[in-house]
């Protein structure tokens, strides 16, 4: 059974990036007892073919291409990674925020947000993404701004 389940997790390895947490968690029902499991898991890290801070590396720059640095911490965080590597790997995303969120608002709406409860829709949007209310602020207003240079 310890060869059939070492084999399921390569397989699952071979796909994709996975958490120690998350493989754990898939690999538990086929398991003979949580020590075989471990053991296989401790075997797997040590060989470097399961690493936390290679999945969370590679996550964060994923899903930074649509969400901002809150949304990434929280998704880190939620597929096992310790809060202190989510919070680093999102710090370092939280850098570019106000470009992604212009980018993101750019993408979705082809005109400025002249109405109050269309910039309201809009900062909920960007809200729902992870952005923090600064570089919504930021964001919005840079918008604003540039359509009322571009008006007489």
């Amino acid at each position: 059974m310890t060869d059939e389940l070492k084999a399921r997790a390569l397989r699952l390895l071979a796909r994709r990036e996975h958490t120690r947490a998350e493989l754990a968690r898939k690999l538990a029902a086929d398991a003979q007892s949580t020590t075989v499991l471990e053991a296989l898991l401790d075997q797997l890290q040590a060989k470097k073919q399961v690493s936390d801070e290679r999945y969370a590396e590679a996550r964060a720059h994923q899903l930074s291409r649509k969400f901002g640095a809150a949304r990434v911490r929280r998704e880190l965080v939620a597929k096992g990674i310790e809060r202190d590597a989510a919070a680093r790997f999102a710090a370092d995303i939280e850098k570019t925020d106000l470009e992604r969120a212009r980018a993101i608002l750019a993408r979705k709406y082809r005109d400025p947000a002249c109405a109050p409860n269309e910039r309201a829709r809009r900062a909920r949007f960007l809200q729902s993404r992870g952005f923090s209310l600064d570089v919504i602020q930021r964001a919005l207003d840079k918008l604003r701004g540039g359509a009322s240079e571009e008006s007489p």
